[in-house]
């Protein structure tokens, strides 16, 4: 699928405002909310960021079933994307998580002590799965990407390892909204209900564009430096 190109020259105000979902990328990059009539292309300079790769991400965020091809990819600075990733993983794990946690205690009060602590279990387990995930990537991936792009032979790692090893953490967010769905009364509907569930799909969807960037950026992107720099 080819994605609209977003114009470097267009104004990032206008470009948020048609977009909100991209504020978090904003937040990622420490590209600072203020830009007045600035361009994309000034604001991303101003602080240091690709305004090419920047743009990829919008791609990506905006457009359903998008996909780089290998030539925007390879053409594209990546400089930025360890640390992106890392920026998305704190988002994670710092915020999000833990404001969905402190609405499924609430709801848990309204739950028979049987399914709250299968609630609350489910969810104490999924956080559990998403810091080993994150903390993989972190210890091995991450540092094999920087060795490669500094340009040093790094052969303790391959990312086809990756590939093979990298699960849908949003499915596991799908199937707790179904139990809020299956198992809460309806007399209990409360704001927290309503706010959890709303908060977990806006999740689960920024986990699959993430997972996209993985997959579908990172990964051919490394392939690439695999060879250049290792020779396979």
């Amino acid at each position: 699928m080819k994605a609209i190109h977003y114009d470097s020259g267009r104004k990032m105000s206008e470009l948020i405002t048609a977009e909100p979902g991209l504020v978090l990328i904003l937040q990622r990059m420490g590209l600072a909310l203020g830009f007045g009539d600035k361009s994309i292309e000034q604001v991303c300079a101003q602080h240091g960021v690709s305004a090419e790769f920047f743009l990829l991400l919008c791609d990506i965020y905006t457009h359903e079933g998008f996909a780089p091809d290998r030539e925007r990819i390879l053409r594209t600075p990546m400089g930025q994307l360890v640390p992106y990733l890392r920026q998305s993983h704190d988002y994670y794990v710092l915020k999000r998580l833990p404001h969905i946690e402190h609405h499924l205690h609430h709801i848990a009060e309204h739950l028979s002590e049987r399914v709250s602590t299968v609630l609350l279990r489910f969810f104490t387990l999924y956080k559990r799965e998403v810091a080993e995930h994150f903390a993989h990537e972190e210890q091995l991936v991450f540092p094999h990407v920087e060795r490669l792009q500094r340009g040093e032979r790094d052969n303790t790692y391959r990312i086809d390892s990756f590939v093979e090893e990298h699960g849908d953490l949003e499915d596991k967010l799908s199937d707790l909204v179904q139990i809020i769905f299956k198992y809460l009364p309806e007399e209990a509907t409360t704001d927290d209900a309503v706010d959890v569930v709303y908060d977990i799909l806006q999740v689960s969807n920024d986990l699959n564009r993430h997972s996209v960037i993985e997959e579908k950026v990172l990964v051919p992107y490394v392939k690439q430096l695999e060879q250049e720099v290792c020779g396979r």
